[in-house]
């Protein structure tokens, strides 16, 4: 398939078991190394380790990481979008967006770590009820950002004539970043409102999951190379081996290769952007 983006490249730092000094450095680096984008997560606990340990508030820091950054494009991989009313979250992205110059991709999901939810009290919605929470969302916090008054009735969320400025900096609005792997109705949403998708897997899931993505876009009208396919991956890779997997993705549809790493792979951080992102620059 034949890319109709350009080649880039992303860090995710999750902000857990981590010092605050420790993630500035390692976005401080990635600014300066050419990547293009940078990533937090939204979660409160740490996932996939120790729960109990340190975890850092994602927008919270990543407004701070703006302020620290010059060029990378950055944002959340993504939004847990149960965690908040769209319309505080719609605020909170605009003024990322103000703040970094223009830089926020606005990443948002429909929320998956249970645990958090029980011991925070968030209620934990099945899954049908949590994308159709994410559909409204994403509806609510498109019309605050373009109209001058917006109006909206739906089953979960509502605005009455409201008022919302400063509008983000980015016209019409911020990139909408959706991370979702249903096929029947996530990619559907997908295909209505994300200028970028995110999912995880291998070259030949994504294969599968691109063309799924594709038709429900014809039946929306929507050109599917209107969106940005992405994965998130673990770094780091042996660099011997990073072409031949990089190439795989791009076979696949895959343009945007995120790669998630702690402070411990900062010098691997370095190799790849040293050694492997100059050739696909071309």
């Amino acid at each position: 398939m034949k890319a109709t983006f350009p080649i880039r490249f992303g860090i995710q730092t999750p902000q857990q078991h981590i010092t605050w000094s420790e993630l500035l450095a390692l976005w401080r680096d990635i600014d300066t190394l050419g990547y293009d984008s940078a990533w937090t997560f939204d979660h409160f606990l740490p996932i996939f380790s120790d729960p109990t340990g340190a975890c850092l508030e994602g927008w919270t820091a990543l407004a701070a990481l703006a302020m620290a950054t010059r060029r990378v494009r950055l944002g959340l991989m993504v939004t847990g979008n149960t965690y908040r009313h769209p319309a505080v979250l719609a605020k909170m992205a605009a003024t990322v967006d103000i703040v970094s110059g223009g830089r926020l991709n606005f990443g948002i999901g429909a929320g998956w770590f249970e645990l958090e939810h029980r011991e925070y009290g968030v209620p934990f919605h099945t899954t049908g009820a949590r994308l159709s929470r994410l559909d409204e969302a994403l509806r609510v916090i498109k019309l605050l950002w373009t109209q001058e008054r917006a109006n909206f009735d739906g089953t979960h969320f509502k605005l009455d004539n409201a008022s919302f400025n400063p509008k983000p900096l980015q016209q019409p609005h911020p990139p909408i970043v959706i991370g979702a792997t249903g096929e029947k109705v996530a990619l559907r949403i997908v295909a209505q409102h994300a200028q970028m998708w995110n999912s995880f897997g291998t070259p030949d899931i994504f294969h599968h999951k691109i063309a799924v993505l594709d038709e429900h876009c014809r039946r929306l009208g929507r050109d599917p190379a209107a969106i940005e396919k992405s994965v998130l991956t673990n770094g780091p890779i042996g660099l011997d081996d990073a072409h031949r997997q990089v190439d795989a993705y791009i076979a696949a549809g895959v343009t945007h290769i995120v790669f998630s790493i702690g402070s411990a792979e900062r010098a691997w951080m370095t190799d790849f952007a040293q050694r492997i992102i100059p050739h696909y620059r071309t």
